[in-house]
């Protein structure tokens, strides 16, 4: 498994999973339109190294390392052609391993250069991730927090992805939207008239921006996780504060504080749903001292009209948390793909109990931590459907769905501000979609064979599969 970002791009060096684009570019627009080429490369898509940016000599900037299916089970240890559902399955598993070992280092490399003095327009390559964006970006960066009133309470660090406006020299304004966990933290340090510090790490092991991005809860460790899921300790070192812990192989760390009651404008910015947001005053971030690798890679992410990273970097471990938290009361649930903009869209596999028992699996999935803002089109299929597999998904809907007896629409439910149709911000509807099959006592469907799924297939899939790639192969 991967202790930092350089690992990891190794392994996918080596398994033709990232490309060096050697050519010089300008930050405006070749940066972006080559994170959009690449996102557009599909489920195998590769990593890209950018080597030459025009007013930043020396400077690397890596995009799209979260960007495909292929990378995503690397990531995992897997090969690359694993499908999405056996990668499913194994991070379900590996969840169950938490909390993983961390332990402290002397003398990290992401402290091997110390800046006291800097300008971070100079410093990083900075650029629009979208044309329209209010400014300069840092779209998958890591933001280090401690509950001011419980410092020394570790699960309580928080470490999270949010958006990051590049303002000036040493200033940057952050979105934090109330039900994430970093606004706990400013809440109670605006209610102590006290600046909160933080630290933003950028190019980190890929494994802590994956779980720095999914919904876990407030007193869970961000890096335990990730140490549970790679199987390897994660290793950590203090800021030069001695205050935070951050990831030891991080190519960037910028030590700073959240300003109490000061607001600035930040946006519009190209969202995840594919849209972008309006502007709208957020809270300040004043870097003080700046930390990095030799030679450090910046790392970001492009996020617009899917697919891009994005929405592999948000895809299973969005899926993960509901699926756990369901199947805590309800071991009927089989799956739950909840890949789709952040779970704007969940679709769910189960076993029916008893009449009408699909739709408390819904009700179930809208009220997790997750799903109470973001799930709001729920479809449930049964469990000799993959919902993984949109074939099936979308036979499941066509031939089962019934109207006026299986669609539920619940009115005036919170929603997700940053969603399109959430309207007004922050409100919407639950919509239920109910493609399983009826069991007693609810009506029941007039009487059709399905045709029935066919195991001996499998392995002849398997075999020509091999004949495929191995024709592809000798081309």
């Amino acid at each position: 498994m991967f202790k930092d970002l350089r690992q990891f791009l190794d392994t996918l060096e080596k398994e033709g999973q990232l490309v060096h684009y050697t050519d010089e570019v300008t930050p405006e627009p070749d940066i972006r339109a080559i994170s959009r080429a690449a996102a557009d490369m599909g489920a195998t898509g590769p990593a890209v190294i950018i080597d030459k940016v025009k007013g930043y000599k020396g400077k690397k900037i890596a995009v799209n390392v979260h960007g495909s299916w292929a990378n995503h089970a690397l990531m995992l240890g897997m090969p690359k052609t694993t499908s999405l559902k056996e990668q499913f399955f194994e991070l379900a598993r590996r969840w169950d391993s938490y909390p993983g070992e961390v332990k402290w280092i002397d003398n990290p490399p992401c402290q091997e250069v110390v800046l006291d003095s800097f300008n971070l327009l100079e410093l990083l390559p900075m650029y629009k991730v979208n044309e329209h964006d209010g400014g300069f970006y840092l779209s998958k960066a890591s933001v280090v927090s401690k509950d001011p009133e419980d410092p020394d309470n570790f699960d309580k660090e928080n470490v999270g992805i949010y958006r990051l406006q590049v303002q000036d020299a040493d200033t940057i304004a952050m979105q934090g939207l109330p039900f994430h966990d970093i606004a706990i933290h400013m809440r109670k340090a605006e209610q102590l008239g006290e600046a909160l510090p933080v630290a933003i790490c950028i190019g980190v092991d890929p494994m802590l921006s994956f779980m720095a991005s999914t919904p876990i809860a407030y007193d869970q460790s961000e890096y335990k996780y990730t140490a549970a899921i790679n199987g390897i300790p994660m290793e950590l070192a203090k800021t030069t504060t001695g205050f935070l812990d951050v990831p030891a192989g991080a190519e960037f760390v910028l030590e700073g504080e959240i300003l109490p009651r000061v607001r600035v404008c930040e946006g519009p910015f190209g969202e995840f749903p594919g849209s972008y947001s309006g502007a709208r005053k957020q809270v300040v971030i004043k870097i003080k001292r700046v930390t990095h690798r030799r030679d450090p890679i910046f790392e970001n992410l492009y996020l617009g009209r899917p697919w891009t990273e994005i929405d592999t970097l948000l895809g299973l471990n969005t899926c993960i948390p509901i699926f756990k938290q369901m199947r805590e009361t309800m071991p009927e649930v089989k799956a739950v793909n909840a890949l789709y903009q952040h779970g704007l869209t969940v679709i769910i596999s189960m076993e029916s109990r008893l009449g009408g028992y699909a739709k408390s699996v819904a009700f179930r999935a809208a009220s997790t931590p997750h799903g109470i803002s973001y799930v709001k089109n729920i479809i449930l299929v049964d469990a000799d459907v993959d919902p993984f597999d949109l074939v099936q998904v979308m036979w499941a809907m066509s031939t089962r769905l019934r109207g006026e007896k299986d669609v539920i629409v619940i009115p005036n439910t919170p929603g997700m501000p940053l969603d399109p149709g959430s309207e007004p911000p922050g409100m919407g509807s639950k919509i239920i979609l109910d493609c399983t099959t009826p069991v007693s006592p609810e009506p029941k469907m007039r009487d059709v064979k399905m045709v029935d799924l066919m195991p001996e297939a499998m392995a002849f899939q398997k075999r020509l599969t091999e004949m495929h790639q191995a024709l592809a192969g000798a081309r």
